[in-house]
């Protein structure tokens, strides 16, 4: 019997797809970080891979702003085994105060600072502007 290290459950361009979704990112931005040699359809046939060559992964992880790792390792139905898993202690987390966040909940919180981020430089603009426009009125 032949050991292998490769999980055949996990399909590498699907987990990509999948990170890439959750974190509101679209094909077409992935496409402009990567290069001009990129576009959407390339993009769109790279999460169609199951294996996904390393050099490429690693950058698209770092535009995502996750570990190569996670889209090399992610196990829906693993991922799902350890929700349910551990759902009890994360209310109990809860209750304590002593919340210790799982690599997803990270992504999401890491989203929810980026939109808070955003939303701030946002209102930061809008206040320029009604200073500028305050400064240009007669």
């Amino acid at each position: 019997m032949t050991h292998t290290t490769s999980n055949p459950r996990i399909h590498e361009g699907r987990n990509l797809k999948r990170f890439r979704e959750m974190l509101g990112i679209k094909q077409e931005f992935l496409a402009f970080e990567l290069g001009e040699d990129w576009n959407q359809q390339k993009v769109s046939l790279l999460e169609q891979k199951e294996k996904i060559e390393s050099g490429i992964l690693e950058q698209v992880a770092a535009i995502l702003k996750i570990p190569a790792e996670a889209i090399r390792n992610f196990d829906e139905q693993q991922a799902v085994n350890i929700i349910s898993n551990t759902f009890d202690k994360v209310e109990n987390s809860f209750n304590f105060g002593t919340f210790n966040l799982h690599p997803l909940e990270k992504i999401i919180q890491l989203h929810e600072e980026k939109i808070a981020l955003y939303e701030r430089m946002l209102k930061e603009k809008d206040e320029m502007m009604g200073r500028l426009e305050r400064l240009i009125k007669p």
